[in-house]
């Protein structure tokens, strides 16, 4: 495990130094390994002959993985998604290499893929959470409209909306995910400055993304990225994430200073609150 972490860490570009992902597991004496936010790894295969920059693989147990090959990926990696797989694999890897490595993960893929799916957002769906409330509602109205405020929103419904229906499915998460962009804008920047000043860490700045597969991240020169998912977090664990970054300002790797570093800021619960964060999903 912890050789497979140190090969991770190295592996991460600049921008995106903390990838806050879940620890990895092996099984098995090929030392596949896994991490419960749905991305598998596997070591290098022997090369033979190359495959296309990308090709499409159908599966009717896991239905499309969409392989592409990475010129800095060192393995190959399996990511779900709700629309597919999608699998990053070295250059020179070959298609039955790809092949092999889905038959040794396939339990642990389908798992992944049934874990994957989301819940349809029709009139029973509810978002409750500290920071972001959702709700919808039936209306008179031949057209959809919506009701927001910092922290809320309410969402009218015509009432023949067909919430089966997979073009109108993607409209909602659209909506819902820009709610969710705006109030992470007005919540977090004002958040991670007051923790820097409380902890004397400073950082160059901050943006907010769309990233579904981090909390956030930091750069060597000081630039963190926090993903607008984290408004869907209880407050003790959004201020984890946001000292786990301001920490990387400091110490770039999570080495023992590291952790030392992040447990002085959060009474020495920092092991405490990485676990109850692998409970969640940058998602909704």
């Amino acid at each position: 495990v912890g050789s497979e972490m140190c090969i991770r860490d190295r592996d991460v570009t600049e921008e995106m130094r903390c990838p806050l992902l879940n620890t990895l597991f092996v099984f098995g004496r090929q030392a596949f390994a896994f991490s419960d936010d749905s991305s598998f790894f596997c070591p290098y295969f022997k090369r033979k002959e190359q495959m296309a920059t990308e090709h499409v693989l159908e599966d009717k147990e896991l239905g499309r993985l969409l392989v592409r090959v990475n010129v800095r990926a060192r393995r190959l990696t399996f990511r779900t998604r709700e629309d597919a797989i999608y699998v990053t694999v070295p250059p020179g890897t070959t298609i039955g290499e790809v092949k092999n490595a889905v038959e040794q993960l396939r339990p642990r893929l389908k798992a992944a893929r049934q874990q994957q799916s989301r819940p349809l957002i029709d009139l029973d769906y509810r978002i409750d959470t500290e920071f972001f409330k959702l709700s919808l509602v039936g209306g008179e109205r031949d057209r959809f409209f919506s009701r927001s405020e910092l922290g809320e929103m309410q969402i009218i419904c015509p009432p023949d909306a067909d919430f089966s229906n997979k073009e109108l499915q993607a409209w909602l998460r659209k909506v819902i995910e820009e709610a969710l962009r705006r109030n992470a804008k007005i919540i977090l920047p004002p958040r991670l400055y007051a923790l820097s000043l409380q902890h004397n860490l400073s950082y160059k700045s901050v943006k907010i993304n769309s990233s579904s597969g981090r909390w956030g991240s930091c750069s060597a020169r000081g630039n963190i990225n926090l993903s607008y998912f984290l408004v869907l977090l209880p407050k003790h664990l959004i201020d984890y994430v946001l000292l786990h970054e301001l920490a990387h300002t400091r110490e770039m790797n999570h080495g023992e200073r590291f952790w030392a570093l992040l447990d002085g800021m959060t009474d020495g619960k920092a092991q405490l609150l990485r676990s109850e964060l692998r409970k969640y999903r940058t998602d909704f």
